[in-house]
């Protein structure tokens, strides 16, 4: 191992191999220790196809649990650790989307304690200790609510674990360098350029469909082209949720949208000094510039690091 330490914060299971599963197995086959910490459960979700209809919310309500099998497999294959759930698994319920019932409930993300779980997150930076954590922009992506919120709580986490605030949640950490998840326009309208045949009942996606940001907004890319295998690998893990194309270059979500799977990975840096960077830029690794981990309370029993 060498001693980096990382942190993915997503809001629901398979939302960290769609945008991020590429730089976790790079960050894990390059020797950090990789953490996802998963806000709900993705109850509310739905599935593609009748093998998993029963499970959904009007019926047995069981997808939660069965997604969370899902997401172990996902991180075994990017080579994560285990799964972790803010909270605990099942503390919050996937909200669904704005103006639903099921964001009526009092379990839901959205309504969550502010104090109680950005108190929750600042616990696990500081038992974990990593030098970078990824997140969602304030969009969320694509503007799902959970997505929303885990963006602040995850923002207001890093911004705390360094400070006095929560003394009960452990010793102080400061987070070396944030960044959010982003998609670059210009590569994922190349990428859609590049779709050829897909899948009967797959659809192409419409102009402006998918989300994405400037290209000068990218601090960050991330080739992930050497784990392809490995971000494919836990996309099909995510079977409720995600279907592969045979050519392994597009995917589709329940809505059937085809969608281009990027041999780059985009991030934005809103905290911390940048590292080297290559002649569009950007970085090419998270841990970029980050100096060599120094002893910690966890690690070795010192305190505060960086």
């Amino acid at each position: 191992m060498s001693g980096r330490r990382i942190l993915f914060v997503h809001a629901h299971p398979d939302d960290e191999t769609l945008t991020t599963g590429g730089a976790i197995a790079r960050c894990a086959s390059d020797g950090a220790e990789v953490t996802v910490l998963t806000c709900t459960l993705g109850e509310e979700g739905e599935v593609i196809g009748d093998r998993w209809a029963g499970l959904v919310v009007d019926r047995a309500d069981q997808l939660g649990g069965y997604r969370i099998l899902e997401l172990t497999r996902a991180l075994r294959a990017l080579g994560a650790s285990a799964p972790r759930f803010l909270g605990g698994a099942g503390r919050w319920r996937d909200s669904g989307m704005a103006g639903t019932a099921s964001a009526a409930n009092p379990r839901a993300f959205v309504n969550a304690d502010p104090d109680e779980a950005v108190g929750a997150l600042v616990a696990v930076i500081r038992e974990l200790r990593p030098h970078v954590v990824v997140t969602y922009d304030p969009a969320g992506g694509y503007g799902h609510p959970d997505h929303v919120q885990t963006h602040r709580f995850t923002t207001a986490a890093v911004e705390a674990a360094g400070t006095d605030a929560f003394p009960e949640a452990g010793a102080q950490w400061e987070v070396a360098k944030f960044y959010w998840t982003v998609s670059e326009r210009g590569a994922l309208e190349a990428g859609i350029s590049r779709i050829g045949e897909i899948p009967a009942g797959w659809t192409m996606p419409e102009s402006g469909q998918l989300p994405s940001v400037p290209d000068s907004t990218v601090t960050a890319a991330v080739n992930v082209s050497p784990v392809m295998e490995a971000k494919l690998a836990a996309l099909r893990a995510h079977e409720t949720q995600v279907t592969v194309a045979p050519s392994g270059s597009e995917f589709v979500l329940s809505n059937l949208v085809a969608q281009p799977i990027l041999s780059e990975e985009h991030f934005v840096l809103v905290r911390g000094q940048a590292g080297p960077v290559d002649e569009r830029g950007r970085e090419a690794d998270l841990f970029a510039g980050v100096s060599s981990p120094v002893p910690t309370q966890r690690d070795a029993g010192g305190g505060h690091g960086g």
